[in-house]
């Protein structure tokens, strides 16, 4: 790609692709219990590395994972893919879930900090096959306010020990984003945002604080690709299936999303992108903060979202016509 559309990376001052790719998808299935599953699924790791090389080609410069992306399984695809690339590129990755390998179960959450951020570290560091991370993310949203003082103090001390380089939460909670804010090296805050769920309050807290805005959930967990139209069209082994009430796919949640989808429809589409571009357009016209990263598991999925850089941000016109469709003045 001969021009690639940018951002920087809140107050950190580091110029990554104003599209990163979301590495969920490819960790495969996990389980926070025996019938509660919270991957996507079975996945070709084949076709992630060769996904992940086509998103290299292709100028994205930041990929987004987790520990917790398949019970490690997600770091480690990643860390093998990038190579010789790693210096590169820009890695994000989670902590927070204590979780065993081998039958990819969820333990525990965050009940140690001392020990357990550093544990998670190494542990981070050694799958994703590199000797720093990034921007490193506490992975619990709802996370005590005063134990995560701690938390950011460990963070801090991470970072001079060039562990990490920054850090950040994954919260919608912009009390939680602003206590964060006050640590030097926070440089972001992953939360949902899409053309179905805006976030008006966690946003304001990362144009205040100069804090990236990682968007997760960017396309709805699918819905707004416009190729689903039930629950089961996705696997049993799929987070999707759940009734999580965060979940797009809830059986509640679901058919009010559709109906949206279809009055909005026309719009996205209107200068000759998909539905997906023209979402992921709208989120960069939504503000100057804004990082989408949309999940994958096959090359042509990140060609699709890649391409949308060659379209930039939707028009003012056009959000102005989503705004008064799905959010009409009262």
């Amino acid at each position: 790609m001969s021009e690639t559309l940018t951002r920087t990376l809140g107050r950190s001052g580091i110029e990554v692709s104003a599209l990163g790719m979301g590495c969920w998808a490819i960790g495969g299935p996990s389980w926070l219990a025996p019938d509660l599953p919270t991957g996507y699924g079975e996945v070709d790791d084949t076709e992630s590395i060769r996904a992940i090389h086509r998103a290299l080609d292709l100028g994205v410069t930041l990929f987004d994972t987790a520990d917790a992306y398949g019970a490690g399984h997600s770091e480690r695809i990643l860390g093998q893919a990038l190579g010789q690339q790693r210096a590169n590129v820009l890695i994000a990755t989670k902590f927070g879930n204590q979780f065993d390998e081998e039958t990819r179960m969820r333990t525990g959450g965050l009940s140690d900090p001392q020990s357990q951020v550093r544990r998670s570290c190494e542990a981070s560091l050694r799958r994703l096959q590199t000797d720093y991370i990034d921007l490193y993310q506490l992975h619990v949203g709802d996370y005590d306010l005063e134990r995560a003082v701690e938390v950011r103090d460990i963070l801090e001390q991470l970072v001079t020990e060039g562990k990490i380089r920054f850090y950040g939460w994954s919260t919608d909670d912009p009390d939680r984003a602003r206590l964060f804010a006050q640590g030097q090296h926070c440089v972001a805050v992953q939360h949902t945002l899409n053309v179905f769920e805006d976030n008006p309050a966690i946003l304001t807290a990362c144009e205040e604080n100069n804090l990236a805005s990682l968007n997760r959930g960017p396309l709805a967990m699918g819905l707004l690709t416009g190729k689903y139209t039930a629950r089961d069209q996705v696997g049993e082994l799929d987070i999707r299936r759940s009734s999580f009430s965060w979940n797009p796919f809830n059986a509640e949640r679901m058919p009010g999303f559709l109906r949206q989808l279809d009055k909005v429809r026309q719009i996205l589409t209107r200068d000759g992108r998909t539905l997906a571009q023209g979402a992921l357009g709208w989120l960069w016209a939504h503000s100057g903060h804004t990082i989408p990263i949309p999940g994958f598991k096959t090359v042509q999925q990140v060609e699709e979202n890649v391409a949308t850089m060659r379209f930039g941000p939707l028009t003012w016109q056009q959000m102005s016509e989503i705004e008064q469709l799905l959010r009409p003045a009262f």
